[in-house]
């Protein structure tokens, strides 16, 4: 039983980096700022960084999802209990990822340990902590993000994409007298930012260019790291929860494992969820593309910090449905798509997890 086990809770996590990990960089292959193969390789260099530092930062999650304070103490332990949430919740991520289907490892591990808890009858979950410490997060997340994304993008300046370039201008302290001869000004030389075309820029023959876009793919690229790190941090410890709560891995082993797994699921099975994500919601400018992975990364690491269960996916769609919403460019038929696969994450992973459940109980 240990080892179906640990067979089951690293195929959940094998799963989980091939939906989530490249939500950080969809928008930098949407925009194209980065070629898939460049984006995804980054994402799994932050994903794994992510889980683990997860083992220093993220304590409060690895026993929230460890089921205690959710379901009844009895079943926490049980190994019909944790092999049948890991394979509940292991099904339901395979399923969506190969339709390309970005779902939340969040929302299948909550109706995962529903549909455990409620095998016990309705006094098996305890429906006012799943309430507020779940249920809340996981609902307003989303909307927070697309309200924040769209109200950004609403008020940017859409004017200045045409004066892509920074030119530093400077006067020139000599002159030439009408006899020939070399003239020194007083005045010391002054130094001017320009702000124009490369075009212009080039042809003006200006001391120092800086090109804005490129600082902006720099900004959009890290941007985007700090949301597979921030996603690393918070997915990490739900995943190895199952494990140190069957008593079968210490946290560092757990999270090391969860954590390469994860990494090795997104390097392999990545790539349908990431068109979705990438070129079906929305078609983004890289300006837009990073103020929407600002939000995500800034509200993600806010929850990882006070230990709230949210759904990197739920946040990186609903900002990159905000930003699209904001420039006229959101995929409304992929949205409602996407939007769906939530609503049927929750109750798919309940009912397959309390059949494993209750099928091992009278085997057993």
């Amino acid at each position: 039983m240990e080892m179906l086990i640990i067979t089951m809770a690293s195929w959940l996590g094998f799963n989980n980096g091939a939906n989530d990990n490249f939500k950080g960089f969809a928008t930098t292959w949407g925009s194209g700022t980065l070629t898939y193969r460049q984006a995804i390789l980054l994402a799994t260099v932050a994903t794994v960084a992510g889980s683990l530092t997860s083992i220093l930062l993220a304590g409060t999650l690895l026993h929230a999802f460890s089921g205690a304070g959710l379901v009844a103490d009895n079943l926490i332990t049980a190994p019909s209990f944790i092999l049948s949430v890991a394979t509940g919740a292991a099904i339901t991520i395979f399923i969506a990822t190969r339709w390309g289907l970005p779902v939340s490892t969040t929302h299948a591990l909550l109706g995962a340990l529903m549909g455990a808890g409620l095998t016990q009858g309705m006094q098996g979950v305890h429906a006012h902590q799943l309430l507020h410490s779940f249920v809340a997060p996981l609902l307003f997340s989303p909307v927070v993000a697309a309200m924040l994304s769209w109200v950004i993008v609403r008020r940017s300046v859409t004017s200045l994409p045409a004066q892509d370039c920074i030119c530093v201008q400077t006067n020139n302290p000599c002159s030439v007298t009408p006899e020939g001869n070399l003239s020194l000004k007083q005045t010391l030389p002054t130094v001017s930012l320009v702000i124009d075309t490369q075009t212009h820029c080039a042809r003006e023959q200006y001391p120092l260019q800086l090109s804005h876009p490129a600082m902006m793919d720099r900004l959009h690229v890290g941007s985007a790291l700090a949301i597979c790190y921030a996603r690393g941090v918070n997915d990490t410890p739900k995943l190895a929860a199952l494990l140190v709560a069957g008593k079968l891995l210490s946290v560092p082993m757990a999270t090391v494992m969860i954590g390469v797994l994860m990494g090795l699921g997104g390097l392999i099975m990545a790539r349908r969820v990431a068109e979705t994500m990438s070129l079906r919601v929305s078609q983004m400018q890289p300006s837009q593309g990073l103020k929407a992975n600002l939000v995500t990364a800034g509200l993600v690491l806010f929850a990882s910090k006070w230990g709230l269960p949210v759904s990197t996916t739920h946040v990186a769609v609903g900002s990159i449905a905000g930003a699209g919403a904001g420039s006229g460019s959101l995929n409304r038929t992929t949205l409602r798509n996407i939007l769906l696969s939530w609503v049927a994450t929750l109750p798919l992973a309940a009912l397959l997890t309390a059949s494993m459940i209750t099928s091992l109980q009278h085997i057993g």
